[in-house]
């Protein structure tokens, strides 16, 4: 019985490789559909932060015609867009629609002497429009808070009497000033409202009436302001904004790069069937210290590599203490949205138009879930895979245990069991394809083997030393490590690396569609949800494929951990560790959204953006295939060259990361993934040619240098 079992399982590993492909070939039509939803939108938006022009007014001679000036220059550089917040008391003086004063300020303006026991707000309109216009909200706000408060007038302007401290009232949030609207659809903007939750409790009529307004304004979408969206602390709340946003044909925004998206955005997103667009903001810091030139080139990969549509851009103001005055940075986002060289001509040439940036079309078709079972079923299958490379006989029982897991994992939590099984499928792929290299060159260099100063390699090897190493027993032999193979010719050594690397990336590509099959859901392309655990793919593969090799390989026996421990500390060691641990550090460095690039290599990443379209990644093209590439070749003669192999490897996930990035075009990845391996195979040949050089100009001179000087 036990032997039947051991049979089956051997034939289990047949059935499943062809489970595997079959759910790489059922992701295929999944990863057309999204690239057609993908294709659906292409317009983008250029909006400005209209509350930072106005706070730089604040420090101009003039603020309203700088405010006029700056709002004509932006609109010429191809900003379409301003973006408007709920008003204050402070953000109402600065737009000079009234003063506000303490009751000492009060008491002064009008030659009074200040009333003691009273700490009140006075507030005056600058004009009777204002008045008209203004004084409600400011009412409203008041009215809200249950202050009480009279009617006030000085010089011929109106105003109230609030009894509240100035500190407190200027906190309270008011309605969006009628009047910036208006101005600011009379000077041919369109305008982006940021609503927060801040007013409490939620009034859904109150909602009601001010996307209403903001309708009869052009508004087209909202963006909220905050930690939560309007009406986020409960679901009935958020399923009454949802019916007034579908009831305005409003749609949502996504900001990039938030620790956390405003909380109940997900339920809005689904309740108007996702309705959304996802929007990048330039940091005022960023927009100040930024060439124009930069500034095109992030926004090109935004729009590009990360289906981004809107563009938010902040305006800052500084002292500067050598020029003796503030020093603004609208001229300088003016000049670089402007001109053929300039964002907005940089981002059309590659086909994004200015223009109402529209939500994916997304409509799944009746077929896609069979489909995504299947593909199920080929994630499970190359977990399975995995799981008997390290532990034989086990296939059929893992396999099992993945069904029924996966099956309850799902009537919990669908997500988590699809995001579990693209982790698993991702790492799995490359950790299978290093198995599979690492086997080949074992089996390649087991057998014919020697000591480094053999007859091909007299170099450093005394007669004294050469006859002591005959002496020692064949058991001993066997068991001491040898670090030089007899190699094949040059050429059969090339062609066997040129094969293995090309296989090993095959392999290692049969996550891709499973990953992109798996989590085929707009949230995923929207960033409202995130494949979890991708820091782990970043080193299981290669934690695995070393446990493989300590356990599993024909030299296991080799690298006792007892004697390696007993081992003295030389010079090769030291600059072994260090050279791991420089690699180890520039790829932690590199891993992830907040990974360093130096100046040198924006150049590059550049030159390659001009000259391809996409830029393959850094540390595939550059480092990992390279490496990878010529370890291969080495690994036929040096067992030293297996570290190479292992540091190579970093490229084989990276690949499968490159296509976790969701939110990223399928095709973009595609060519990045094509692109790093036709650049790192050509960068490897050509460190086989140079390294072929150095071991020639050794083999000549190195033994009559040591005949010279060498005792």
């Amino acid at each position: 019985m036990l032997l039947r079992f051991q049979q089956w399982n051997r034939h289990a590993k047949i059935w499943l490789w062809v489970i595997t492909l079959i759910g790489v070939a059922a992701a295929m039509p999944l990863g057309l559909v999204r690239m057609e939803m993908e294709k659906t939108s292409k317009n983008v938006e250029y909006v400005f932060d209209y509350r930072d022009i106005v706070e730089v007014s604040d420090l101009q001679a003039e603020p309203r015609a700088f405010v006029k000036e700056k709002l004509g220059l932006l609109k010429e550089s191809g900003i379409t867009t301003m973006a408007v917040y709920e008003s204050s008391l402070k953000e109402l003086v600065q737009s000079g629609r009234l003063m506000y004063f303490s009751a000492r300020d009060a008491a002064l303006l009008q030659g009074k002497f200040e009333t003691t026991g009273q700490n009140y707000t006075y507030i005056l309109f600058s004009g009777k429009e204002e008045e008209e216009q203004i004084g409600p909200i400011v009412r409203e706000a008041f009215d809200r808070s249950e202050a009480a408060y009279r009617d006030w007038s000085f010089e011929g302007r109106n105003g109230l009497v609030v009894e509240m401290p100035v500190a407190e009232a200027v906190m309270k949030t008011m309605d969006f000033d009628p009047m910036t609207l208006q101005e600011l659809r009379d000077a041919d903007f369109k305008i982006l409202p940021r609503i927060s939750n801040k007013i409490q409790p939620y009034d859904q009529a109150d909602l009601d009436r001010q996307l209403g307004m903001m309708s009869e304004f052009g508004v087209t979408k909202v963006l909220f302001d905050g930690d939560n969206v309007k009406g986020g602390s409960d679901k009935e709340s958020l399923l009454g904004v949802s019916e007034l946003l579908i009831k305005y044909n409003m749609g949502l925004i996504a900001v990039e790069n938030l620790k956390k998206q405003p909380k109940g955005l997900n339920n809005l997103a689904y309740n108007t069937d996702y309705n959304l667009v996802r929007l990048y903001s330039l940091s005022a810091e960023d927009g100040m210290e930024m060439s124009p030139g930069a500034i095109a080139d992030r926004f090109l990969l935004a729009a590009k590599d990360r289906n981004i549509r809107m563009f938010f851009l902040n305006g800052m103001v500084e002292g500067n203490s050598d020029k003796g005055k503030f020093v603004h940075n609208l001229d300088k986002l003016s000049q670089a949205m402007r001109g053929d060289s300039g964002t907005v001509a940089t981002l059309a040439e590659h086909g994004f138009v200015p223009g109402e940036p529209q939500a994916f079309d997304y409509d799944q078709p009746s077929w896609s879930k069979p489909l995504r079972a299947v593909v199920a079923l080929g994630a499970i299958a190359l977990i399975t895979l995995m799981a008997g490379a390290f532990v034989p006989g086990v296939s059929i029982p893992v396999f099992l245990i993945g069904l029924v897991g996966s099956a309850g994992l799902y009537k919990l939590n669908s997500s988590i069991m699809e995001q579990a099984l693209a982790l698993g499928a991702a790492i799995a792929a490359p950790t299978l394809a290093l198995i599979w290299a690492m086997n080949r060159i074992t089996s390649r260099t087991v057998g014919d083997r020697r000591i480094v100063g053999g007859d091909d390699w007299s170099v450093g090897r005394s007669q004294a030393s050469i006859a002591a190493d005959e002496q020692v027993p064949a058991g001993e032999k066997n068991g001491r490590l040898k670090w030089v193979f007899a190699a094949p010719s040059v050429s059969k050594r090339l062609g066997l690396a040129i094969n293995w690397f090309v296989v090993t990336a095959l392999i290692s590509l049969i996550a891709v569609p499973l990953v992109f099959g798996l989590l085929n859901n707009i949230t995923y392309n929207l960033v409202l949800e995130q494949f979890r655990g991708v820091s782990v793919l970043h080193l299981a593969p290669i934690a695995l494929v070393a446990i493989y090799v300590l356990l599993y390989t024909g030299h296991a026996e080799q690298f006792n951990v007892r004697k390696l421990l007993a081992q003295p500390i030389t010079l090769t060691w030291v600059l072994l560790v260090a050279v791991i641990g420089a690699v180890g550090y520039y790829y932690l460095s590199r891993t992830g959204n907040a990974g360093s690039v130096s100046s040198i290599e924006l150049v590059i990443r550049n030159i390659l953006e001009k000259t391809f379209g996409v830029r393959p990644r850094f540390k595939e093209f550059l480092l990992s295939h390279p490496l990878f590439l010529l370890g291969l070749f080495l690994s036929l003669r040096y067992r030293a060259a297996w570290l190479l192999v292992i540091v190579g490897s970093i490229g084989q996930l990276s690949m499968v990361d490159t296509f976790a990035h969701l939110h990223t075009p399928l095709h973009i990845s595609a060519i990045r993934v094509l692109l790093g391996l036709g650049a790192g195979a050509v960068i490897g040949c050509i460190l086989i040619v140079a390294w072929q050089i150095v071991e020639g100009v050794l083999r000549k001179w190195a033994p009559i240098l040591i005949r010279k000087y060498g005792k």
